[in-house]
């Protein structure tokens, strides 16, 4: 069964579609990434799928449950970690976790606040006050309360953002251990690093949804082609190749840059004066999941605008 299974889901706010026309099937236990750049609807998609808001147009189901009227059973069975730290800063670890416990009307209050504590590493803190708890930290308090009811899906709402990249991968970890237990995970991420440690990935540009799949096949069907240019003077040979004709982006990668086109031709003949110059070289390079979703961003119109 899916976990997700959405069609032609549309929000609009005022006179702005936020969402348009959105189509999403989520298997169980499966692990998406849904990226998309600031504004592209990544959010309210995902508040939707929680149950937090109606959609104006579309239907489907979350967990075998109908979007439109059985939210309330959405929410039971969901866990959703918000953008924000959204606890109380006043509070310890512990104080924390027992007014999530409560919320659920779990009990013994005590034996779930215990449970939750040791499974996300926080006995050891459990009287700290969260207020002063470092990023990773509070990224794992939030974790821990989104797990704490054991829900069959989890919401991730950009849940790494300003977190260093050791606690970013222990987070990574414990998600992957998460769904091998058959825990369902949709993330929103800005990390090219993030979304290729998912199953699947989706892309979400102002509203519209423009790819789905593995990374391996994102970037397939980008259709782009990728050289690598070194040598000397990189920053001329970058003002040289900007504005020609088969080249759509042309990027430093520490001491050389990358030239990306969807015409391979046309890009080819662009490079042909540039292999000429004296100490530089061309060859061809891997494509990367930036390459294509810096390409999504650029051909893509802000519908807020």
């Amino acid at each position: 069964m899916d976990a997700i299974n959405v069609t032609g889901l549309v929000k609009r706010f005022g006179d702005k579609t936020v969402v348009d026309h959105v189509t999403m099937r989520v298997a169980e236990g499966e692990i998406v990434g849904f990226l998309g750049p600031n504004g592209s609807g990544k959010t309210t998609t995902i508040r939707i799928m929680c149950g937090l808001l109606t959609p104006d147009e579309g239907e489907g189901a979350v967990l075998g449950y109908d979007l439109r009227t059985e939210s309330l059973k959405i929410k039971r069975e969901v866990g959703y970690m918000t953008q924000k730290f959204s606890f109380y800063e006043d509070l310890t670890i512990a104080e924390n976790l027992e007014f999530v416990a409560r919320l659920y009307q779990l009990k013994p209050v005590s034996e779930h606040v215990e449970r939750t504590l040791g499974e996300l590493g926080l006995t050891s803190r459990r009287n700290q006050l969260a207020g002063t708890l470092s990023g990773g930290w509070k990224q794992r308090l939030a974790l821990a309360a989104c797990i704490m009811h054991k829900p069959r899906l989890l919401l991730l709402d950009e849940p790494t953002a300003g977190v260093d990249p050791k606690a970013r991968r222990e987070f990574w970890d414990e998600i992957h251990h998460l769904a091998r237990g058959g825990l369902t995970v949709l993330v929103s991420t800005h990390y090219m690093d993030e979304a290729e440690r998912c199953h699947r990935i989706s892309y979400i540009s102002y509203g519209k949804m423009l790819a789905s799949g593995s990374v391996a096949d994102v970037v397939k069907n980008a259709g782009l082609t990728t050289f690598v240019v070194a040598g000397p003077r990189l920053d001329q040979v970058s003002a040289l190749l900007d504005g020609r004709p088969g080249v759509e982006q042309v990027a430093p990668f520490g001491a050389t840059l990358h030239v990306v086109g969807s015409d391979k031709a046309l890009l080819e003949a662009s490079l042909e004066d540039i292999r000429n110059r004296e100490g530089v070289t061309v060859k061809p390079g891997e494509t990367s999941l930036e390459d294509v979703f810096i390409q999504f961003m650029t051909k893509s119109k802000d519908n807020m605008s």
